[in-house]
């Protein structure tokens, strides 16, 4: 069984720690509006930053490379109090 060396090693644990300071993706939920518009619903206390990653992959699958930022606004939703509308670009 071959070993990992100390550089796999400090690797994986920095790709954890990364990981791990972001707001898991249970913590959203994507809606796809019927004006083309992405909508992000984030729980209180999430990154916006990560839920752009969410609109660019949702993004992507429409063929589109990028997502800006159109409006980010609180809702009446306990679950999801925040939601994120972002207009998918090239």
């Amino acid at each position: 069984m071959p070993r990992l060396s100390t550089f796999n090693l400090f690797s994986c644990a920095i790709i954890f720690l990364l990981t791990a300071c972001g707001t898991p993706q249970s913590g959203f939920r994507v809606v796809n509006r019927s004006d083309g518009m992405i909508g992000v619903q984030a729980i209180k206390g999430a990154k916006e930053l990560d839920a752009r990653e969410l609109a660019v992959t949702e993004c992507k699958k429409t063929g589109r490379s990028s997502a800006a930022i159109s409006e980010a606004k609180t809702t009446h939703n306990d679950q999801f109090p925040m939601i994120y509308i972002y207009q998918c670009v090239r």
